[in-house]
């Protein structure tokens, strides 16, 4: 019995390192993984979002010129309504398929409001990480690196329209009940890990942009929520880049 548990711990750590990414605590909302850097030091990543459509916008043709290290997804990873379920084709037809030749690097994605109208969990299953390798999504959680720490938070939640006004769209809220108690403890545990986290770089990642000239313009939400949590914080969204 006890040489079997070795053996199956054994085989499950060279499993989860072969995700090149290494799974390092659990708490509440965040889990923590670590990505390690170039020989030289330096990370290069690169920040897409808003790309579930079937490789429309050249997007196979654009990622293949790009060296990178990983790859940071903002949301809606999946157009219209995310995903069916953890067989859905279009996990292969919106992202194996696409990125066949490129982009051969880890994924790290977090949810925006077209795949709230799908199958939530569908996006989170480790079936997809069997499918490949290289996706890893999950509502909330830290990377770290050497050179910088990135906290990928789930903005959707915080948008009151989505459940005041949803008009003729459903949303997948099984893990988000109590919403109340959702984002307070989302917020906590961000609070917490900006706080403990001694990176000279935090990087925050959501699908919502706090501030933008777009025409989506500001999410008032988190400049209520989010926003004073953040102090000299770099916040992606949407490839919007914003330091306060």
């Amino acid at each position: 019995m006890e040489g079997s548990f070795k053996d199956w711990l054994s085989s499950v750590s060279l499993a989860i390192a072969c995700f090149c990414f290494y799974f390092i605590f659990v708490s509440a909302e965040f889990q923590v993984f670590e990505h390690s850097v170039k020989a030289d030091g330096s990370l290069s990543f690169l920040v897409i979002g808003d790309g579930g459509r079937k490789g429309a916008y050249n997007q196979s043709e654009a990622a293949f010129q790009l060296s990178i290290d990983f790859v940071v997804s903002t949301g809606d990873n999946f157009y219209e309504k995310g995903l069916a379920g953890p067989y859905d084709p279009q996990f292969k037809d919106s992202f194996t398929k696409i990125y066949t030749n490129s982009l051969q690097k880890q994924w790290y994605s977090v949810l925006g409001n077209h795949d709230y109208r799908g199958d939530v969990q569908a996006q989170l299953s480790p079936i997809l990480r069997r499918i490949d390798g290289r996706w890893l999504c999950l509502p909330s959680f830290i990377v770290k690196t050497e050179i910088a720490e990135f906290f990928f938070i789930d903005t959707t939640p915080f948008v009151d329209d989505y459940f005041e006004n949803p008009k003729l769209q459903k949303f997948d809220w099984r893990g988000v009940i109590s919403r109340n108690k959702y984002l307070r403890r989302l917020l906590k545990d961000l609070r917490l890990a900006l706080r403990k986290s001694v990176a000279n770089w935090k990087i925050v990642i959501g699908h919502h942009p706090i501030r933008s000239i777009r025409h989506h313009g500001e999410t008032k939400e988190l400049i209520r929520h989010l926003l004073p949590i953040l102090e000299v914080i770099c916040f992606v969204a949407k490839s919007v880049f914003l330091v306060t």
